[in-house]
């Protein structure tokens, strides 16, 4: 193979022989097909964590004190590797089943004939074959090519396109923008770029998130604050205690508590079900922030085709111009579509309404490229035929065909031109003279659901942007159809600034963008993200793969080209615009949860703080032992807060997430932490009431601020949120009605007259805390849906 002649390549490829042989050698384009996190890895990364860490530190040192009994809380390290294992494995299941539907394939020549396979079935030389939006899947050797261009953006950062000639290289990773041609795979496997690309595509991550951000730093701040509290209460407690198992099990009791055990546990948990949710509605997730970021965007660009259209084109009319007959005008185009081996899907349309002609020659074609934005091909005797972009295929001279492309276009058709030049084809410059022949009207639909989707996003405070290569009243039209507001303010790309923010000012006036090239997309998304906006793209082409690319989140149709696929974090297989609601309703809902979420366990630490600071302080017995703080924890937190963390909420999200939860996590610990103390240590002078009933008070003292916490995070309060909080309060009732329960716990029910200062520290704390967010100067915690 090696020694044949590159046009013989070319024409016949591999042999299924030569097939069989390479495959047996190992020499296939053998890559992996798993995301990156391997079920090895996600179990490491669920047990041997931070948290988990710090909590069996802890087991082990209550055994050594020996009160295995106040070991419960080592259920959290169980739970949270168990649960965390379990979802990370099914989330990874299914977005293994729909990357298997949105993989790039490779149609390679074997036997003369042409097959399209998995990527990973391509073997040593064998021959590739390329069309536009086609990813080059291995890197190669070009051995034919008719006009060639490849976007190698995503590995130069270079805009433009590169043409391509017989004997060029190409990489894989870079897709094919104009023109066809066919390769020889030279370096396969983990010697082609292609491995990277796919395993950064694949990545399994929670990456640019600001929720996971926000609770590392609570965890790095915790865990700077931890030990040296802990060894002050250590301190005291040895000589507050009787002995030194008894201090040991208040310091870890104390400790317990300033770990948010399952707060990463409800982040992974909301995370993981958002993406199965929309596994479910066929959209592939990249990454596990993707359910996070279109929450948080506030500008949609759209691209028109194959986004707010169906990006299905048919043939509407044949208009001749310039004195031209019909006849001329279908002829002319039979010859064009017949003259090209790869059409693109404007072609196609046309080939649906002319038949190919008779006494047609070609001489040299040149297939349509975006940056000129118009196709040629050269008859034996007939001149050059141009297929394109009226506003750039026109002369000055022809203004009243003009005015017939702009008035067919005011009425929702795309326009295309076809004109005539004299001559020989001149490469990328157009002939002085052309001759108009035709215009060429087809249609857009646009699609049933668009302008209720639009609408809606625009109702949930979602600035829309159209940008679109398509001629200007074109887009406009179909932007007005689908609802866009403002579509009227449509202007032409081609006199936009160059400079960034002239660019932004435009932006921000503007709604509505035709003319619009690739560079121009990715400047755009620039321009807006300058402003601070947070900008999602969505397209089908290889011409928005650019902007998808740098956008903060980069959304592509299932049917749009392989490169789109490649680069967007968010792919919607079915090709549904209706399913962008969705993944925004999930992301909203992950977001507002987890930080009510959040609000429980950053409060629990600051009073589990405070209490350690100032019985390290005062040298007395710690009010709680473990196990009391493992039952105020699952009551006021960890059940009630996987309800929450899993409820439905579609509330506006607003930014400043973690700076909201200590506004309000901090004051609402130290009140709980305060009462809880008075309360505490006016049962514990009083020598009628014994250690065990001044933490049984103590207990139902906190019990109650962390309720009162849990409803200020949950409102506004509707049934089910109030049926919680009861249900929360009859089950630690039925812990003390139950003598084996109260035992175990050992809690004591205190006389009746220590129920006063308990009552009254909830009540008028409660209060306090309630208040929190009419007090504190811009304090407004993320509202739950009614």
């Amino acid at each position: 193979m090696a020694l044949m002649d590159p046009t013989e390549r070319a024409r016949v490829g591999l042999t299924s022989a030569e097939v069989a042989d390479r495959v047996r050698a190992g020499r296939t384009n053998d890559v992996p097909d798993a995301p990156v996190r391997t079920f090895g890895q996600i179990v490491r990364a669920n047990v041997l964590t931070p948290v988990n860490a710090i909590m069996l530190t802890l087991f082990v040192l209550i055994l050594v004190a020996g009160a295995p009994r106040d070991a419960l809380f080592v259920g959290v390290v169980l739970s949270n590797s168990v649960i965390g294992i379990a979802q990370e494995v099914r989330a990874r299941r299914e977005l293994e089943r729909l990357a298997v539907l949105s993989a790039p394939k490779a149609r390679v020549l074997r036997d003369g004939e042409v097959s399209e396979v998995g990527v990973s079935e391509v073997v040593a030389d064998d021959v590739i074959e390329l069309s536009p939006g086609d990813q080059v899947v291995v890197d190669g050797e070009v051995v034919s090519c008719l006009g060639l261009e490849i976007d190698e953006s995503l590995l130069t950062g270079e805009a433009d396109p590169v043409d391509k000639s017989t004997g060029d290289e190409v990489m894989s990773g870079s897709f094919v923008s104009a023109g066809s041609g066919r390769y020889v795979a030279t370096r396969i496997g983990t010697e082609a770029y292609a491995v990277s690309l796919a395993e950064e595509a694949r990545q399994f991550s929670l990456v640019n998130s600001e929720l996971r951000s926000g609770i590392n730093l609570v965890l790095r701040a915790l865990i700077i604050l931890i030990p040296p509290a802990s060894v002050l209460l250590l301190i005291s407690l040895l000589d507050a205690e009787d002995t030194w198992q008894e201090a040991l099990t208040g310091t870890v009791a104390a400790a317990v508590a300033m770990v948010p055990d399952g707060l990463v546990l409800l982040t992974s948990l909301a995370f993981m079900a958002g993406v199965i949710a929309l596994a479910r509605q066929r959209a592939l997730t990249k990454e596990l922030a993707t359910v996070e970021l279109l929450a948080r965007v506030d500008t949609l660009c759209l691209d028109k085709t194959g986004t707010i259209t169906t990006g299905e084109i048919s043939f509407g009319e044949l208009r001749p111009v310039g004195g031209h007959s019909l006849e001329e005008a279908r002829q002319a185009l039979g010859a064009i579509v017949a003259s090209d081996p790869s059409p693109n899907a404007t072609l196609a349309a046309v080939a649906t309404a002319v038949d190919e002609p008779t006494g047609w020659t070609m001489v040299h074609t040149e297939p349509f490229s975006s940056a000129r934005k118009w196709s040629a091909t050269e008859f034996e005797d007939r001149g050059v035929y141009y297929f394109g972009a009226p506003d750039i295929l026109f002369d000055d001279d022809d203004v009243t065909e003009r005015e017939r492309a702009s008035a067919a276009a005011a009425e929702g058709h795309r326009v295309l031109l076809l004109a005539r030049a004299d001559g020989s084809f001149e490469g990328d410059a157009l002939p002085a003279r052309r001759e108009p022949v035709a215009l060429v009207l087809l249609d857009d639909t646009v699609r049933p659901d668009a302008p209720e989707i639009l609408d809606y996003f625009r109702r949930q405070g979602v600035t829309l942007k159209v940008i679109s290569g398509d001629n200007v009243a074109t887009v406009a039209s179909v932007a007005r159809r689908a609802g866009v507001p403002d579509a009227d303010t449509a202007i032409d790309a081609r006199g936009l600034p160059d400079d960034i923010d002239e660019l932004a000012d435009v932006l921000e006036e503007t709604a509505v963008f035709g003319r619009v090239t690739p560079h121009q997309k990715r400047a755009m998304v620039s321009a807006l993200q300058s402003r601070g906006h947070i900008v999602a793209m969505t397209g089908d082409g290889v011409n928005d793969v650019l902007a998808l690319k740098d956008s903060d989140m980069g959304i592509a149709m299932g049917s749009g080209s392989s490169s789109t696929r490649a680069v967007a974090q968010l792919v919607l297989l079915d090709n549904s615009f209706a399913t962008l609601p969705r993944v925004l309703a999930e992301g909203r809902k992950v977001i507002n949860n987890i930080e009510r979420v959040a609000n429980l366990f950053v409060a629990k630490a600051t009073y589990a703080l405070v209490l350690t600071a100032v019985i390290g302080i005062i040298g007395v017995s710690f009010p709680f032992l473990p196990r009391h703080l493992t039952l105020i924890g699952t009551f006021s937190i960890g059940l009630p807060g996987l309800f929450l963390a899993l409820a439905p909420n579609v509330n506006l999200v607003e930014t400043g997430f973690i700076r909201r939860v200590l506004k309000f996590s901090i004051p609402a610990g130290i009140i709980a932490a305060t009462g809880t103390l008075i309360v505490y240590e006016f049962a514990r002078r009083d020598t009628d009431v014994t250690l065990d009933e001044a933490r049984t008070i103590a207990t139902m003292t906190l019990l109650g601020f962390g309720l009162m916490i849990l409803i200020t995070a949950s409102r506004p309060l509707v049934a089910w949120k109030l049926g919680l909080v009861l249900a929360m309060v009859a089950s630690y009732a039925l812990v003390m009605a139950w003598d084996f329960t109260r035992d175990y716990f050992e809690l004591d029910n205190p006389d009746l007259w220590l129920w006063g200062p308990a009552a009254t520290a909830v009540v008028v704390g409660g209060a306090m805390i309630l208040a929190l967010p009419k007090v504190i100067p811009g304090l407004t915690l993320a509202r739950a849906s009614d």
